[in-house]
């Protein structure tokens, strides 16, 4: 009746390009919206990215329409 377990629901996934470092110890990535530089390099190594897909949860970035709407 009292549990402390949160239930927690299933996000909606959709496959998302992504930029995920090429270093081969490092798993550094992030969304392609997400980035600044049209070739990014790995934010902890510095290496450089390459573009790719991942399934991950549904995201709006809000700072992209800002940019675009005005």
């Amino acid at each position: 009746m009292y549990s402390r377990k949160k239930t927690f629901e299933e996000l909606p996934e959709e496959m998302t390009p992504v930029w995920s470092c090429t270093r081969e110890n490092c798993n550094g990535w992030m969304r392609v919206n997400f980035s600044f530089a049209a070739e990014p390099v790995c934010p902890r190594c510095h290496s450089p990215m390459e573009s790719g897909m991942r399934s991950l949860p549904v995201l709006v970035n809000t700072a992209a329409i800002r940019k675009y709407s005005k």
